[in-house]
C-alpha cells in the first residue's frame, strides 16, 4: 500500500502539470478538444492525493514503522483516535493533508462550474493547479511522507504528548480548511486580472467560498485558543505567539475584504482595495506556512523538522511579485466609477473599518517578523512579547469595536444629522446608563482596567445597535404581515440571510471582545504548597487538597493526579483533578489542567509539583495513591472566559445563516453566468 501511495503522488504531479498546460492552451486557443482533455484532471489529481492519504492513514492504523514518518509520530500504545490525527502531526503529513484539502476544493470548484464554462473558470482552475503543483513537488522530492527506514524499529517514538488532546484533533483540520479555502477566491481574482474580466463577476462566484473559508479560519483560531487554554497549563489562551499571529493575520485581512466587497457590489467602488485584500489574504496564508516550516522562529506550534523555509520564501516572493505586477498593469481597469460622497456614510465607515483592520494586521506582522529583522541587521534576536501587541492593538481594537456598532446603522451615501440622531440616540443613551451602573463596581487603577471599562461600554453600545436593528425589522414585518414576533423574526432573518447573518456574527464578536477584556484584566492566581487536608481560599472558593492519586494508563503512560475539593458558600460544588502525565521516552512530564467553568468565571487548576513518600497500589497494579503526599498547585480565577467560547459559536451560527443556499439567488446566479462570455460553447452530449 505504501508503494501505491507513493506512486499516486507521482501520478498526481504529472496530471497536475498536464492540467495546467491544457487549461492555458484551451483558454488561449479556444480549442474545445484541449479543454475536454483537461476536464478530468482536477478529479484525477484529487483521486491520486486521496489514495496517497488513505495509504498513509492505513500505515498509522496498522503500526507500519517501516515508514520514517509513522515511526516518528506514532507507537503501538497510541489511542486510535490520535493515530488518526498523527497524519497531520508532523511536517510531511501536514503537507499531504494541506494538499488533500486543496485538491478537494479544486475538485468541488470544477464540478460546481463545469456546466457554466465561464471565461474565468479554466484560468482559476489552472491557478489552483499551479499551487497544487508546488505542494506536490515538495511531497515528491523534498519531504516524502512514504520515506522508508532501512531497519524498521519494533515501536515508534510516539506522538508529542501536547498533541494528544481532542482539540488538536479538530483544530488543525479546521484551520487548514480556512487557510486552504482562500485559494479559491485568490484563484478567481487572479483569473479576473489575467482575463481583464474585472467587474464583480469573480466576487459573486467566490462569495460563499470566502465566507466558508473565513468561517473555518475563525473557528480554527478559537479551537487553537481552547487547546492552549486546557493543554499548555499557563492559565491563558493567547500569547501573541508567532504561529498564533500567522493564523490571525489572514483572518483580519479577510474580514476587511468581506466588508469592503459590499461597497463594490453596491456602489462599484474600492476595486483596487478588494483585489489587493483578496490577494493579500492568500499571501498571509502562505506566510503563515512559511513561519511554521522555516525554523527561523521557535514556537510550540512549529514543526521539529522545519526545513522548507527557502521553498516557501521563494514561492511567497513569486506570488507577491505577480500580484503587485498584475494590479499595477490592470490599474486603469480597476478604476472606480463612483467616489465617496460623504464621510458621514456607511461607505466611509467601511473604509475606516478597513484601515483599522489593516492597522491591526500590520502591527501583528511587524511584531512577528521583528526578531528575524533584528537578527539579520544587528546579529541579535530581539523577542517581541505580549506588551507590544497589547499596547498597539488594544486601542485599535476598541476603535474597531465602535465601528461594528456604527457601520450597520449609518446610511449609505450621506447621513443627515437628523438621521444620525435618530439612529444613535438609543444606543448611546443605553451605553451611558450601562457605564454609570458599572462605574462603582469596576476598578480603574491602571490603564488596562480603564481600557476594559471603555470596552464594556462599547460592547453595550454595539449590542444595543444590533438589537435595535433586529427589533425594527421584526416590528416592520409584524405590522406588514400580521405575524407573531417569533415568526416575524425568523422570516426576516431567513429572507435577508446575508444581512442578519452578519449582524449575528457581530453579536458573537461583541461577546469575544467582552470575554477578552474581562479575562485579561480581572484574572487572579495563587500558588500554594499543600499537605493532605490543607486548604486555602481564593475569591470565595475554599480549596482543599484531599489526596494524590496514581494511574498507569498503559505501558507508555502514567498519571499522577491531585484531588482537590472545591467548596463555595459552604457547599461542595466541584472536585478538581489536575495532573501530571509521564510518557515513556519523554524527559519532561506534561501538565493536564482541570477547570470548573461557569458563564461568570473559570476556576483553573494546575498541578505544578508533587511529592509522595510511598506509593500504595491496588490489586490490579494500575491504580493507587501516595501516602503522606504534598503538592504545589497553582489556581487561577479567570472571569468571563466562557463568553469568548460562546461568542465563537454565535459567530459560527451567524456565518451558517449567511452562507445558507438561497434557491432564488442560485437561479439568478445561474442566469448571470449563462449571460457571461463563455470560453467556448459546451460540447454536445
Amino acid at each position: 500500500m505504501n508503494d501505491i501511495g507513493e506512486f499516486a503522488l507521482l501520478l498526481a504531479l504529472a496530471t497536475a502539470l498536464y492540467g495546467i498546460v491544457s487549461y492555458v492552451m484551451a483558454f488561449r486557443s479556444n480549442r474545445v478538444d484541449v479543454y475536454l482533455s483537461a476536464d478530468k484532471t482536477p478529479i484525477i489529481v484529487w483521486g491520486c492525493v486521496m489514495v496517497s492519504s488513505i495509504a498513509l492513514w492505513k500505515a498509522f492504523l496498522v503500526n507500519d514503522f517501516s515508514l520514517q514518518y509513522v515511526a516518528a509520530y506514532s507507537n503501538i500504545d497510541l489511542d486510535i483516535f490520535y493515530k488518526f490525527s498523527s497524519f497531520w502531526g508532523g511536517q510531511k503529513g501536514s503537507l499531504l493533508f494541506w494538499t488533500l484539502i486543496l485538491t478537494t476544493y479544486m475538485m468541488v470548484v470544477h464540478v460546481q462550474n463545469r456546466k457554466q464554462n465561464v471565461r474565468l473558470v479554466p484560468i482559476a482552475l489552472a491557478v489552483m493547479m499551479v499551487i497544487t503543483l508546488f505542494f506536490l513537488v515538495l511531497l515528491n522530492f523534498s519531504t516524502n511522507p512514504f520515506e522508508r527506514l532501512p531497519v524498521p524499529p519494533a515501536d515508534g517514538r510516539g506522538l508529542n504528548p501536547l498533541l494528544q488532546n481532542y482539540w488538536m484533533v479538530i483544530h488543525p483540520p479546521t484551520l487548514y480548511l480556512g487557510y486552504v479555502g482562500f485559494t479559491v477566491p485568490f484563484a478567481f481574482a487572479t483569473a479576473a486580472l489575467l482575463t481583464k474580466n474585472l467587474d464583480d463577476g469573480w466576487i459573486r462566484l467566490t462569495r460563499k467560498w470566502t465566507l466558508v473559508s473565513w468561517f473555518f479560519l475563525c473557528l480554527g483560531n478559537l479551537f487553537g485558543a481552547q487547546w492552549a487554554y486546557v493543554e499548555l497549563g499557563w492559565g491563558g489562551y493567547w500569547a501573541w505567539d508567532p504561529v498564533e499571529n500567522a493564523a490571525f493575520m489572514p483572518l483580519i485581512v479577510a474580514t476587511a475584504y468581506l466588508h469592503s466587497v459590499m461597497i463594490q457590489e453596491r456602489k462599484d467602488m474600492m476595486k483596487v482595495w478588494n483585489m489587493s485584500l483578496v490577494l493579500l489574504t492568500f499571501v498571509m496564508t502562505i506566510f503563515g506556512t512559511f513561519i511554521t516550516r522555516s525554523g527561523l522562529i521557535q514556537s510550540v506550534h512549529t514543526f521539529d523538522e522545519a526545513t522548507l523555509g527557502y521553498y516557501f520564501l521563494g514561492f511567497l516572493g513569486v506570488i507577491i511579485a505577480f500580484a503587485v505586477t498584475m494590479i499595477l498593469i490592470r490599474l486603469p481597469l480597476l478604476k472606480s466609477k463612483n467616489e465617496l460622497d460623504s464621510f458621514l456614510s456607511r461607505e466611509a465607515s467601511f473604509l475606516l473599518n478597513n484601515l483599522v483592520l489593516l492597522g491591526i494586521a500590520f502591527a501583528t506582522f511587524w511584531g512577528t517578523i521583528f526578531p528575524i529583522v533584528s537578527e539579520a541587521f544587528r546579529g541579535v534576536k530581539i523577542t517581541v512579547g505580549p506588551p507590544f501587541y497589547n499596547q498597539v492593538n488594544v486601542p485599535i481594537g476598541m476603535v474597531l469595536l465602535a465601528l461594528i456598532g456604527i457601520g450597520p446603522v449609518i446610511a449609505w451615501r450621506r447621513s443627515s444629522w437628523s438621521n444620525l440622531k435618530r439612529n444613535f440616540t438609543k444606543p448611546v443613551l443605553t451605553a451611558a446608563i450601562g457605564a454609570a451602573i458599572m462605574f462603582p463596581f469596576v476598578p480603574l487603577t491602571d490603564k488596562s482596567e480603564i481600557f476594559t471599562y471603555i470596552t464594556f461600554i462599547l460592547c453595550i453600545f454595539v449590542m444595543t445597535s444590533m438589537l435595535i436593528e433586529f427589533m425594527k425589522g421584526t416590528g416592520a414585518r409584524m405590522e406588514a404581515r400580521g405575524e407573531s414576533p417569533v415568526s416575524a423574526l425568523s422570516g426576516m432573518v431567513w429572507k435577508n440571510k446575508s444581512r442578519y447573518g452578519g449582524y449575528i456574527v457581530h453579536l458573537g464578536v461583541v461577546l469575544i471582545f467582552a470575554g477578552i477584556a474581562g479575562s485579561q484584566s480581572y484574572s487572579t492566581s495563587v500558588e500554594k504548597q499543600l499537605k493532605e487536608g490543607d486548604r486555602f481560599q481564593l475569591r470565595g472558593y475554599d480549596i482543599t487538597f484531599e489526596k494524590l492519586l496514581w494511574i498507569k494508563s498503559n505501558e507508555t503512560k502514567e498519571r499522577v493526579i491531585a484531588q482537590l475539593g472545591i467548596e463555595r458558600d459552604g457547599r461542595r460544588v466541584f472536585v478538581g483533578y489536575p495532573e501530571k502525565e509521564f510518557y515513556k521516552g519523554q524527559n519532561q512530564p506534561i501538565s493536564e489542567v482541570d477547570l470548573w467553568s461557569t458563564f461568570k468565571e473559570d476556576l483553573y487548576m494546575i498541578l505544578a509539583d508533587f511529592k509522595g513518600d510511598q506509593l500504595v497500589t491496588k490489586d490490579d497494579g494500575k491504580t493507587g495513591y501516595f501516602k503522606d503526599a504534598s503538592v504545589t498547585v497553582k489556581v487561577y480565577v479567570n472571569p468571563m472566559v466562557k463568553w469568548m467560547w460562546t461568542g465563537g459559536w454565535v459567530i459560527a451560527f451567524g456565518t451558517m445563516i449567511a452562507v445558507w443556499p438561497d434557491r432564488l439567488e442560485a437561479r439568478r446566479r445561474t442566469e448571470r453566468l449563462k449571460r457571461q462570455e463563455a470560453i467556448f460553447m459546451p460540447a454536445q452530449e
